[in-house]
């Protein structure tokens, strides 16, 4: 990141700071809100700033705005915590994110398949196998069986067996051929 964005970055959260010292909370929530539509790059100097300042019940409301991200930015950012040596945080804005409807995941995925977005797909799928129920994950392929069902049993191989063989089940009760 250069100069420029470091400076910025340092400027919201003094302004964050200042709004929070103010009393104006209504204004400082839609600032973190704003945080989370930067660039994936940012959260993790957002997070530290925020810290610093003694803000941390901020950066948990950060983390929770951003997993309302696409899944293609969700990912960014969880990939961007992780090189920044935040991955319990990078993990919990992946089990967040993964709380949206079934079909939701189902579909976000097949847009990251159709971008050719694999290692997107391998992250979403693998906090989502992990997060929901396998009835859950069974019903995120309904959007498309075919390009679903395999993505989400490899992800739930690479959890477990015990997991595979859940969604196996939860697969064949929904209706899916496995």
């Amino acid at each position: 990141m250069d100069a420029a964005a470091r400076h910025e970055t340092a400027e919201a959260v003094e302004r964050l700071v200042r709004l929070r010292s103010e009393g104006r909370s209504g204004e400082a929530h839609a600032l973190l809100v704003e945080f989370a539509y930067w660039p994936a790059a940012r959260i993790p100097l957002v997070a530290a700033g925020l810290q610093r300042s003694g803000l941390t019940a901020d950066w948990t409301t950060l983390l929770w705005e951003a997993a309302s991200l696409p899944a293609d930015r969700l990912v960014a950012a969880a990939d961007a915590l992780v090189e920044a040596g935040r991955t319990a945080d990078a993990e919990q804005i992946l089990r967040q994110g993964v709380a949206r409807p079934a079909e939701e995941i189902g579909e976000a995925v097949g847009a990251l398949v159709a971008e050719g977005r694999h290692r997107e797909v391998r992250a979403l799928l693998d906090a989502y196998v992990r997060v929901r129920t396998p009835e859950e994950a069974a019903r995120s392929a309904a959007p498309d069986p075919q390009l679903l069902i395999p993505l989400l049993l490899a992800a739930a191989r690479g959890v477990s067996d015990e997991c595979h063989w859940d969604l196996v089940h939860a697969l064949r009760v929904a209706g899916f051929a496995t």
